[in-house]
């Protein structure tokens, strides 16, 4: 049976360059992405001939919408037995006392509440074939000191950190994996919101004098992906380039 891969922020840049890496491996590729832009739609292009993909616009800070989307594949029956969850709202810096409930929920209606959702749809449907891959992006700071600033997003990454430990220990019998990668700061759109003077303090206090390119991140991804990786579950692998 060939597989079948979702992937939740497809049209990041990492998203896009995983996508562009191993989307040969797959009889279906299930891509969510919120809003479209020039090179998500270039990828979309030059994938229409050489693999089956089908493009998924979804906000999933809106669970209505998140449930279409399940509705939408579950009437293929053609489901995703990898699921790589790379939705997140932006990083931005704000203390702590002047954050926004708003803030907190938007951060965990797209990474935890939709992730939630995605997974008691299409977990049943691992089981029954025992097997399955669940790769999370998560941040290094969850296993280092993280910065200020960025209580929201942080609080958000512990919860799927939570999440990942407490289902891979549920699912570790029934041939299904569930991993986090939590690289450093990696310099993609994702930042955008950040001061550029942020991004260059990260560079400079990093051992590598650099902050993490994705391609260093990608190959942990395929790993957690592939049969190699059936042994490794409830893993939480950081790529900070020594920080």
């Amino acid at each position: 049976m060939s597989k079948v891969l979702l992937v939740t922020g497809a049209s990041s840049d990492v998203g896009m360059k995983l996508v562009r890496d191993i989307y040969a491996q797959y009889g279906r590729l299930y891509l969510q992405y919120r809003t479209m832009n020039s090179a998500f739609e270039a990828l979309l292009g030059e994938l229409s001939e050489k693999a089956d993909v089908v493009p998924l616009q979804v906000d999933l800070s809106d669970m209505d919408s998140v449930w279409g989307m399940v509705k939408q594949i579950k009437e293929t029956d053609i489901l995703p037995d990898n699921i790589v969850h790379l939705a997140a709202p932006k990083a931005y810096n704000k203390q702590f006392h002047k954050e926004k409930w708003e803030h907190f929920e938007a951060g965990w209606e797209v990474g935890v509440h939709s992730l939630i959702t995605v997974l008691q749809a299409f977990l049943p449907s691992m089981v029954k074939q025992k097997y399955g891959r669940i790769v999370l992006m998560l941040t290094s700071y969850t296993k280092n000191t993280p910065p200020k600033f960025q209580s929201s997003y942080v609080t958000v990454k512990y919860a799927l950190l939570g999440l990942l430990k407490s289902l891979s220990a549920e699912y570790a019998d029934k041939g299904i994996t569930v991993n986090g990668v939590s690289p450093g700061m990696m310099e993609t759109k994702f930042l955008s919101e950040l001061p550029e003077l942020i991004i260059e303090q990260n560079r400079m206090n990093s051992p590598l004098g650099r902050n993490i390119d994705i391609g260093e991140v990608l190959p942990v991804i395929r790993y957690m992906l592939s049969d190699l990786g059936a042994s490794m579950t409830g893993q939480n692998i950081v790529i900070s380039g020594g920080q």
